[in-house]
């Protein structure tokens, strides 16, 4: 659900990275905003309770163009990971372009990155949402640790639709850059068929 700046001249998409607890999904955005650009971003911002954090930002990519004469600003949010903050990750899901979903690729984290997914679909449905119809990509996160799965095997499980996927390494910034332009293209198409 873009929002669009006359004002600006600017369209406002929002990327929302989803996961299981300590996925990685906040390092994604930390190595984002690290490696972006001072005049093209803004404020990291971070909403912390005393139980769970969501990070945000904004940046404008130049090198992605214009569309019909618009600049397209990009909002990236993170969820919690932890279930038991669904009412947090239900807002956070309000008006989304695109969802990365980040999958902690380790063998012992199969069974939350499958609960993960499954509430990924289920919080999207509940807002009129289909994940299946929305740019949305996938990322395995952690794969320079041992005992990670195979790559086919994570596919199998959390891709069996086939959308995007990337193997990364969120702390070094492996795959990060591959799987946001992944998705803003993926945005960016769906902006240009004029959904």
């Amino acid at each position: 659900m873009s929002f669009i700046n006359y004002a600006s001249r600017e369209i406002n998409c929002k990327i929302v990275y989803y996961g299981p607890g300590l996925c990685g999904k906040t390092t994604n955005l930390q190595y984002v905003y690290q490696k972006t650009a001072p005049e093209a971003k803004g404020k990291m911002i971070s909403l912390a309770t005393e139980t769970e954090r969501t990070l945000f930002f904004d940046f404008l990519p130049l090198a992605l163009g214009e569309i019909r004469g618009f600049k397209t600003r990009f909002h990236l949010y993170t969820v919690p990971g932890q279930v038991f903050y669904d009412a947090s990750r239900k807002l956070i899901l309000k008006g989304v372009d695109g969802v990365v979903f980040v999958a902690d690729s380790q063998e012992e984290r199969m069974d939350a990155n499958i609960e993960s997914l499954e509430n990924l679909r289920f919080n999207l449905k509940e807002q009129g949402y289909d994940l299946d119809r929305l740019p949305y990509v996938v990322q395995y996160n952690k794969r320079d640790l041992p005992g990670v799965l195979p790559v086919e095997e994570l596919r199998q499980e959390l891709n069996p639709t086939g959308v995007p996927d990337f193997e990364a390494c969120a702390a070094t910034g492996e795959g990060v850059f591959e799987t946001l332009k992944a998705v803003a293209k993926l945005i960016l198409i769906d902006l240009k068929k004029g959904r």
